[in-house]
């Protein structure tokens, strides 16, 4: 039986479920009941193992922290990786490793070339999850921009007088009738400028998007990238005020921890562009409550995009909830979709490991 490991992480928790019949039955279940608004998991398991039958049954197990992950990799066949680092080291450890598969599409920590010399493929994964939060983060930021939660279905002259525009015609006989509601504050993403606050798997993800949006891309994280990817990419590395000072539109994209929690601060809001438009799919608490209040509150933030709360679900007494305009929308946690999105993932990571780990041909 091959033993695969993996570092631990929330989503990769399906993974057992999936190739390790060991795992236990209240693992399995909570799995289970995760998908089971979108898909039969149990059954879709059943038939996934017979087209992996070399792979399935394996034994799975965790690492918390990089020593931990060091430490097992000596007995693994296969380990999956997402923030931990494979060294030089641990590989020369590690007898029976065939492959590492990185939990994302940059194979960033990995010691390529160590692994080469050991004939250990090296496997990535652009993960559909992450295409899925970058389509949020857009469907958000396309929103608040053409004002679309404000003014769906106000379409009739009584509506547009209810929200304060009486309709007054335009003279058609020389001009034509678009717009008759005679909105303003409309705007358009093409020339203007995304800044994105974290440049990671979501963050490269957005800055694709950008592109074909024709946006110029500011880009703020602990660690520049690369020229190259930065020319790739169309980014440009900023420090976080000037990011806030120069972006029309700002995604918070990184991940939760000690050194991120609050970085969008009183500061970083005293030097944000007024009329700019901010967009959360990450983590709540990335932003601090107070002073994202006060931008509201002042409208030197226009507009503000959640999918992600500071509590979910989202407390009846939340302040957010108070803000009616249509500057402010609240989405339940749905960046990722459709729970088949997900599961691809899962599926070509298997697949991969279970190619990388066939015997050799003879």
């Amino acid at each position: 039986m091959k033993r695969i490991l993996i570092e631990s992480d929330h989503f990769l928790k399906i993974v057992p479920v999936i190739l390790d019949p060991g795992t236990g039955k209240e693992h399995a279940q909570a799995v289970a009941d995760f998908f089971a608004h979108d898909l039969d998991f149990p059954a879709w398991c059943e038939e996934f193992r017979r087209e992996i039958k070399e792979l399935y049954p394996a034994h799975v197990e965790f690492a918390e922290t990089q020593a931990e992950f060091d430490a097992k990799l000596e007995d693994a066949d296969a380990a999956v990786v997402e923030s931990f680092a494979v060294t030089r080291e641990a590989i020369a450890r590690a007898k029976k490793l065939r492959a590492v598969q990185k939990f994302g599409a940059a194979p960033s920590g990995i010691d390529a070339e160590a692994c080469q010399e050991r004939k250990i493929a090296v496997l990535t994964l652009r993960r559909v999850v992450n295409v899925a939060v970058a389509e949020q983060a857009f469907a958000l930021m396309i929103a608040l921009a053409k004002r679309i939660v404000e003014f769906e279905g106000v379409v009739s002259a009584e509506d547009l007088g209810k929200r304060g525009y009486p309709f007054r015609s335009y003279d058609r006989r020389h001009i034509g009738g678009s717009n008759y509601g005679r909105i303003s504050g409309l705007r358009t993403l093409a020339g203007s400028t995304l800044g994105i606050v974290g440049l990671g798997e979501v963050g490269r993800e957005l800055a694709r998007r950008a592109n074909a949006f024709e946006m110029s891309l500011l880009y703020h994280q602990r660690r520049r990238l690369e020229p190259f990817d930065e020319m790739g990419l169309g980014a440009k590395f900023v420090p976080l005020n000037e990011l806030m000072a120069g972006s029309d539109y700002i995604v918070v994209q990184l991940p939760l921890n000690e050194s991120t929690k609050g970085i969008i601060d009183k500061h970083a809001f005293a030097a944000l562009k007024p009329g700019a438009i901010l967009v959360n799919v990450a983590r709540a608490q990335l932003m601090d409550r107070d002073a994202l209040l006060n931008a509201l509150d002042s409208k030197r933030l226009a507009g503000l995009g959640m999918d992600v709360h500071y509590a979910e679900p989202v407390q009846p007494d939340d302040p957010l909830l108070k803000y009616k305009d249509g500057n402010v929308i609240l989405m339940p946690h749905l960046a990722i979709g459709d729970r088949r999105n997900g599961l691809e993932d899962m599926k070509q990571l298997c697949v991969n490991l279970w190619r990388a780990t066939l015997p050799p041909k003879k």
